[in-house]
């Protein structure tokens, strides 16, 4: 066992691709941190799921809920659009504003059962052709590679998220501090900034550790405050790391590194082996 860096940040993102909250701490269990991903959109024209990979200017609104969740029920969020103005999930006109901001017909959902399959099934594309919707989804120019799918969970190819979650892929995404250096490195005239790549834990490392250390996780286990956390793969990523969103402004150049430089990767997919509480300041070690 060592001791590879400590718990800096937890976030917790009650609506998907929106702004998260920021937690002291928290009980993951294997739903990952409790209610993450708790709300969506679904586009009602495509008849699926669907974020900021198609609707950037959900990367401008945050998302909070009135209340702290207890329990499974899924309590009403708030969310703050881009001019300031504010929503509540439970508001009659809340789909018509999303759809405004959005110029897309949305609904705003709370997360479904597992069992409600149709509701979790990947509807219709915007583009006849797969290699030009995947380039669409993920943000790849025609001139790079697309990444490896075959990495991600087979559900997915269905299902716009493991069902009964909004997930991308897993419960999890853990980054660390060494990551965010590596990329200002690479790129030092961008703003690399943890908010771009929505991780639910933010893992400072020593500073004398360099590179994507991350990525030498993958397949093993931490140990993180009480919690076990098994590693997977590494977290692919899309053109949400370029949108604006908060005062970080747009920056193309972000992917474009990442596609070039860390083989189209940052950070690390994981899911909860044994359920714990997990608090800022805790040692994360490498099992």
């Amino acid at each position: 066992m060592a001791l590879v860096g400590t718990v800096k940040e937890i976030w917790r993102y009650p609506v998907k691709s929106m702004g998260g909250q920021r937690l002291d701490g928290c009980t993951v269990t294997e739903l990952g941190v409790p209610l993450d991903r708790g709300w969506a959109l679904r586009d009602e024209k495509a008849r699926e799921i669907r974020g900021a990979k198609k609707m950037p200017a959900l990367m401008r609104c945050e998302a909070r809920y009135v209340a702290e969740p207890t329990g499974a029920a899924i309590p009403t969020v708030e969310i703050t659009l881009p001019d300031a103005s504010r929503l509540r999930s439970d508001d009659a006109g809340a789909g018509a504003r999303l759809s405004a901001l959005v110029g897309r017909e949305v609904t705003l959902w709370p997360r479904q059962p597992a069992q409600d399959r149709d509701h979790y099934r990947r509807g219709l594309p915007d583009h006849e052709d797969l290699e030009e919707e995947l380039r669409d989804v993920l943000g790849r120019l025609p001139d790079e590679p697309l990444p490896d799918l075959s990495t991600l969970p087979q559900e997915l190819f269905e299902f716009t998220s493991p069902p009964g979650t909004y997930f991308d892929a897993f419960p999890l995404h853990l980054l660390t501090t060494a990551s965010l250096r590596e990329l200002s490195r690479l790129n030092p005239a961008a703003r690399i900034d943890v908010r771009r790549f929505r991780p639910n834990f933010l893992i400072e490392t020593d500073p004398s550790l360099s590179g994507l250390v991350d990525f030498d996780w993958c397949s093993r286990r931490l140990r993180i405050g009480g919690a076990t956390i098994a590693v997977a793969v590494p977290a692919m990523r899309c053109g949400m790391t370029t949108h604006a969103q908060a005062d970080l402004p747009k920056d193309p150049s972000i992917l474009r590194t990442i596609v070039r430089e860390t083989g189209h990767n940052v950070g690390v997919y994981a899911s909860v082996a044994v359920p714990g509480a997990i608090a800022v300041g805790d040692p994360v070690e490498l099992l």
